[in-house]
């Protein structure tokens, strides 16, 4: 006796009862997609941000999360703002400063959660140029992308430090290193962990190199936080809730092993060099996220009158069209609880 095969009828109503299904699943099973993009390549510190996917923290919080490099945080800032990605790690200042420029835009990024305390914006020079202290800047050339975080704070920096006059010269940030290596410039600005590693690709031993922070030297930005678009925090504040969960347990992990945090970015960049990387990751951390003012605010978190402070020095130093404002750029009650954001006794291997 041969047997009836399915007939289409049912094969499409079989189909479209499990569509219907499907579709009917509370919102809380189903994964929240996010796009979220860096502030620059896949180095050291992008494991703070790969290392939840690979353990799938995100997945455990139906988020699905995926991770692109970029090119700067003013061009994170705008993509966050366009739409393009729904959050991104950008600077506090670069995200201030275009909300200050942009009042009326319909989408203005916002942050909220900090993550580097404290910028990570340095001079640097070579000890042969003299230059061993601010003082020393007086007169002097210095080089800079015009988009480099440091070189766009550097009248707040002059301030505390009372430096006179300066001629800039900028660059292309592929150039930045070589040609103060080469004599172009006396000194440029740029994170400390990135070009003090850059000048050492290119010959300089390390005792022959000055590196002065701007956190050292009485200016005390914030640096990077993670920011979203107020489109998408609207729409999905339990889901940007649950990516900051996700990403403080990650964070744990990667200061806990950060050999493994870059294996993670290695996962991602095949062409890496894994000890470069291990180095930058383990100074972007000791300068930027277990600092002191991040013990005594909280890891995540911001110190009122300190946030108040730098906006109102952004606005002075960049000459934004209108004055920013703190509550604008800043919101509250999306971090995890204070016990989850304790990674300050994590023991490090």
């Amino acid at each position: 006796m041969t047997r009836k095969q399915p007939s289409r009828r049912l094969f499409v109503a079989t189909l479209s009862g499990l569509a219907l299904a499907a579709a009917s699943l509370p919102a809380t099973a189903q994964e929240t997609p996010i796009r979220f993009q860096l502030d620059w390549r896949f180095e050291g510190p992008a494991a703070l941000f790969l290392m939840p996917i690979t353990k799938g923290y995100f997945k455990a919080e139906k988020l699905n999360v995926t991770v692109d490099a970029g090119n700067g945080s003013g061009g994170t800032v705008t993509r966050v703002a366009s739409g393009s990605y729904d959050m991104g790690f950008a600077d506090m200042a670069a995200l201030m400063e275009f909300q200050a420029n942009n009042p009326t835009a319909p989408n203005k990024p916002v942050a909220v959660m900090m993550v580097y305390n404290n910028t990570p914006a340095a001079v640097l020079a070579l000890k042969k140029s003299g230059i061993a202290k601010p003082a020393d800047l007086n007169g002097k050339k210095l080089g800079a992308p015009v988009f480099d975080a440091g070189r766009k704070a550097w009248p707040i920096f002059a301030k505390a430090n009372n430096i006179g006059s300066v001629a800039w010269t900028a660059m292309d940030p592929t150039l930045r290193e070589t040609m103060l290596v080469r004599g172009d410039v006396d000194a440029i600005t740029g994170f400390s962990f990135t070009s003090l590693l850059n000048i050492e690709a290119r010959g300089v031993k390390t005792g022959e190199i000055v590196v002065l922070p701007y956190p050292e030297y009485g200016v005390k930005l914030y640096g990077n936080a993670i920011i979203v678009s107020e489109d998408f925090l609207k729409k999905n504040p339990e889901a940007v809730k649950a990516f900051l969960r996700a990403f403080t347990k990650g964070a744990r992990d990667v200061i806990a092993d950060p050999q493994a945090g870059i294996a993670t970015v290695k996962a991602r960049d095949g062409i890496i060099n894994e000890q470069l990387e291990l180095r930058r990751l383990k100074l972007a951390l000791d300068a930027s996220v277990l600092t002191p003012d991040a013990r005594a605010d909280g890891f995540g978190a911001v110190n009122g009158p300190r946030l108040s402070l730098m906006a109102s020095q952004v606005s002075d130093a960049f000459g934004t069209k209108e004055r920013v404002n703190v509550a604008n750029v800043w919101r509250d009650g999306f971090l995890p609880s204070a016990a989850e954001r304790d990674v300050f006794k994590v023991a490090r291997k």
